[in-house]
């Protein structure tokens, strides 16, 4: 059952096609990925995915529902959202402040709670807390709690920005390049991180990345994109077998 469905999806910036007539499907509950030399329309595709960019030919659709040129409010309210691949969090707030800051988006009080302090406003605030404590627990970000972003290594960064994604309580999460300038040891647990939390929080992850041992280890499914369009698809073996990925992208002698 597919969750997410681009059906002949173009979109280009004045002369230039970024995209071109691109037709995918990423299944419920599947690790899904998404590869291809720079330039290929990746995170283009993302951006197509999350309203940022107009499609301009071509549909998106989410639990059967039509997203494509949708206002991203509406995408992450109905249970897409991302991680983006130049870090972007609250630099000067703490670690907890980050995702309790994302967690307030499932608050189901007022304004006249919040003023007055309402019963239902004490029992969602200490729901949110817990939320946050959870997550940094999952995420190994406790004992960073009171750091402020800017000051976390980069590997730390990036699981914070995962954190922060999953404080909305996503059906679909987009990773764009989560191991970006990892050591391999960072790598390799992120790896085992991001299938545990697939089957912790049962969702879909959709993710870019161009560490080719991450994504041949834990995807079930991927889609191959050169100069914006769809090259090959399959499960890793099949892509990894396949003479035009080895020519455009694995490198072929």
């Amino acid at each position: 059952m597919a969750l997410l469905e681009l059906k002949n999806v173009t979109k280009s910036f004045g002369g230039i096609m970024a995209v071109n007539d691109v037709s995918l499907e990423v299944e419920k509950d599947s690790i899904h990925g998404l590869i291809g030399p720079n330039g290929a329309g990746k995170t283009t595709i993302f951006n197509l995915i999350t309203g940022i960019y107009k499609v301009s030919q071509g549909t998106i659709t989410f639990e059967d529902k039509n997203i494509e040129n949708s206002q991203t409010f509406k995408i992450a309210g109905a249970g897409i959202t991302r991680t983006f691949q130049n870090i972007r969090l609250f630099k000067k707030l703490t670690v907890y402040e980050n995702i309790l800051t994302a967690c307030h988006y499932n608050a189901e009080y007022n304004l006249l709670h919040s003023i007055f302090r309402t019963p239902k406003y004490g029992r969602e605030e200490k729901m949110l807390f817990a939320q946050a404590e959870e997550l940094m627990g999952i995420l190994e970000l406790r004992d960073r709690r009171d750091f402020l972003a800017n000051n976390l290594p980069y590997g730390l960064q990036r699981r914070l920005e995962i954190a922060r994604a999953l404080a909305l309580r996503p059906k679909l999460l987009l990773l764009d390049e989560p191991a970006a300038g990892m050591n391999p040891d960072e790598t390799e647990k992120l790896m085992g991180l991001i299938v545990e939390i697939r089957d912790r929080f049962k969702l879909t992850v959709f993710l870019i990345e161009h560490h080719m041992d991450l994504v041949m280890g834990i995807c079930d499914m991927i889609t191959v994109l050169n100069f914006g369009c769809k090259l090959d698809e399959g499960n890793p073996l099949e892509v990894q077998n396949s003479p035009s990925v080895k020519e455009a992208y694995l490198g072929e002698e």
